[in-house]
């Protein structure tokens, strides 16, 4: 299987693994990193050690390309379609000079945009994940993006979010290139996903030279 199929456990069981909790067969994010959680298969030992890592009133996330198999015990509260996408080529683009990076003292900030704008599951030590960007105009955060899933040869650009007061600028273009090419400047391809149902975003990623590589499953679980 190729690794772009399961992200999840790509990530987790290699460069993500010491922002995780598990073993070899399931492992999930530490809860104040993200919410994403992955069996290494779907195979009975596995499943079951990811239903183990799921507390009485947690939930974890799950993204991938094969049918999701949910453990007993656990149940879908949500289903989804995605798609994922990948740069067909390295992504280059002029440096910007109000394109900034962030970190632990945006961390705040940080937050706060993705809680009003839901890029997806973003929390307090989100940001630890991968290198995060941004563009600040009179001082407020306006937009930022940065990068979440990786794995030996890919990173995912992700956490794309506009402030309202700020949109129709460009910005969210702007920084997903931008990431984009640092990705590429590294020699990682870069990958994305977004929901399936979200033209707009699907065709600004396609413009940036983004194609669909697959649709991806994805649900949210809970103890049943």
């Amino acid at each position: 299987m190729h690794p772009l199929d399961r992200p999840v456990w790509s990530s987790l069981s290699t460069a993500h693994r010491p922002l995780s909790l598990g073993d070899d067969l399931a492992r999930r994010y530490v809860i104040d990193v993200n919410l994403f959680a992955s069996a290494r298969d779907d195979s009975d030992e596995a499943l079951a050690a990811l239903a183990a890592l799921v507390g009485s009133g947690e939930q974890v996330y799950q993204l991938q390309v094969p049918e999701i198999t949910v453990p007993p015990g656990l149940v879908a509260v949500k289903r989804a379609w995605g798609v994922q996408m990948v740069a067909q080529q390295p992504l280059a683009g002029e440096p910007s000079a109000d394109i900034v990076m962030l970190g632990d003292e945006d961390a705040a900030e940080m937050l706060a945009l993705a809680r009003l704008t839901q890029p997806g599951p973003f929390l307090a030590r989100t940001h630890r994940m991968g290198q995060f960007h941004g563009v600040r105009i009179g001082g407020r955060l306006a937009a930022m993006a940065g990068e979440r899933f990786r794995f030996p040869g890919w990173t995912e650009v992700s956490g794309v979010c506009t402030h309202p007061d700020f949109r129709g600028r460009g910005l969210a273009r702007r920084l997903s290139q931008h990431v984009a090419t640092l990705i590429a400047a590294r020699g990682d391809t870069a990958f994305l996903h977004a929901w399936r149902d979200n033209t707009p975003a699907i065709r600004l990623y396609e413009s940036l030279g983004f194609a669909w590589r697959s649709d991806v499953h994805v649900a949210v679980l809970a103890r049943a």
